[in-house]
């Protein structure tokens, strides 16, 4: 039996809005249920105020060291071979 191609597309058509009717009753009905179930809100918590943390200096021949170490292994060279003229806060 041979059904026509627009009958087969309203019967796809009708069960998927069927389908997505259902969906959208259904999560009505889980919210209603929800919300009356659902414990009334606790109240929020003061704002913690923080110190401010103390400013630190790095110590700067310590890190030129480093930034030098890690540009020789980078460019896979001896260290003695970098000199760093200049740094300054990006």
């Amino acid at each position: 039996m041979d059904y026509p191609a627009v009958f087969v597309i309203l019967m796809g058509l009708g069960t998927v809005f069927f389908g997505l009717v259902c969906l959208i009753v259904l999560t009505m009905c889980m919210g209603r249920i929800l919300s009356r179930t659902a414990p009334p809100a606790p109240e929020p918590a003061p704002p913690v105020v923080l110190p401010k943390a103390p400013i630190v200096e790095p110590n700067l021949p310590e890190m030129v060291a480093a930034i030098s170490a890690a540009i020789a292994e980078e460019l896979d060279t001896d260290i003695t071979g970098i000199r760093i003229l200049s740094m300054r806060k990006l």
